[in-house]
């Protein structure tokens, strides 16, 4: 347990002061809200009309590619810290994650998830049909 004290002692201090910010923040912060200050904008530009169509799917499934990505980054560095010491079982277990991770892409890639032009049908590789309906 003394082992875990100092751990215990910066936990509570990085939550003390989390939580004093936040209350400093709000005690200090004025308190004046108006139609301008309580509307969303993005950009600094404030929106004119409501948005007409929801956001495509496209941009979710690039931020879940980003965040797969992201981890095997988070892997690969863990591992390159610790190389020498795993031995041949390091190596063999980091290409296999490395193999299962660009099996990944390479599936993207054949679904055209990362190509924003191909319409949604031939994304998916869909057949096309015509408005005769012999397609």
């Amino acid at each position: 347990m003394i082992n875990w004290l100092p751990i215990l002692v910066m936990l509570f201090i990085g939550i003390g002061f989390a939580l004093a910010s936040l209350g400093v923040s709000y005690l200090l912060s004025p308190k004046n809200p108006t139609p301008e200050k309580l509307s969303p904008y993005e950009s600094g530009i404030f929106p004119e009309e409501e948005p007409s169509q929801r956001f495509p799917v496209k941009f979710y499934m690039v931020a879940m590619l980003y965040i797969v990505f992201d981890i095997e980054i988070i892997f690969l560095l863990a591992w390159a810290t610790r190389f020498e010491q795993l031995g041949w079982y390091g190596i063999i277990v980091i290409f296999i994650f490395t193999f299962f991770v660009l099996e990944t892409l390479y599936y993207v890639w054949k679904r055209n998830v990362l190509d924003w032009n191909v319409p949604r049908r031939q994304r998916y590789h869909e057949p096309v049909k015509d408005y005769e309906g012999s397609g």
